[in-house]
């Protein structure tokens, strides 16, 4: 950077003082040039199967979707263990044990990756992002807020509860007294 002025005599020019300046600034080190690439160009798309498709968003839903995916296969795979495979004599017998060990795991892995190629399709992974940013813009309450809304509905919970026995037992009474019905109704007495 070039100084205004020296002294008021002269003005400084640009490559004033820079001798000694570049003696205390230690060199830098060049980077590798990185290829040409013209204004406006996007960079190469990563492909590949085990990409993850815009990687670090949408991350709880996508964990939580990958979670509840991975309860559904384990759950499917003991079922697999132990309601189909002995419906065949074939697998059940003991001899043929490793070959339904061996199925378990190839639908374990197979739907496993199924569940990672439909969790990184570009339409579903933009629908998890969406998801995720709309549940960071909702207000939660608080926790006092829930205390109180729980207790209101508990107590309306037994209100309606109490209304809708005494209702059942009037009508009751007005049934049996009509003949309707031929059962006495609870806390009838003698009964």
């Amino acid at each position: 950077m070039a100084y205004v002025t020296q002294d008021n005599s002269r003005k400084a020019m640009p490559d004033d003082d820079r001798d000694d300046e570049a003696e205390q600034r230690p060199e830098r080190e060049e980077k590798p040039s990185l290829p040409y690439r013209p204004a406006g160009a996007k960079e190469p798309a990563r492909t590949g199967f085990f990409h993850v498709y815009k990687s670090g968003q949408g991350y709880w839903t996508r964990m939580g979707s990958a979670a509840g995916a991975l309860l559904i296969i384990l759950l499917f795979c003991y079922f697999y263990w132990d309601q189909i495979r002995p419906r065949f004599d074939f697998l059940a017998a003991r001899e043929h044990e490793k070959l339904s060990i061996g199925i378990v795991i190839g639908l374990f892995v197979g739907l496993s990756l199924l569940t990672w190629w439909l969790l990184n399709k570009a339409t579903n992974a933009d629908f998890l992002i969406a998801t995720d940013s709309e549940m960071k813009k909702v207000n939660w309450t608080t926790k006092e807020e829930l205390i109180g809304s729980t207790k209101v509905v508990i107590v309306f919970m037994f209100v309606t509860a109490i209304f809708l026995f005494i209702c059942d037992l009037i009508f009751h009474y007005i049934f049996f007294f009509m003949g309707v019905l031929k059962a006495p109704p609870p806390f009838w007495p003698g009964h």
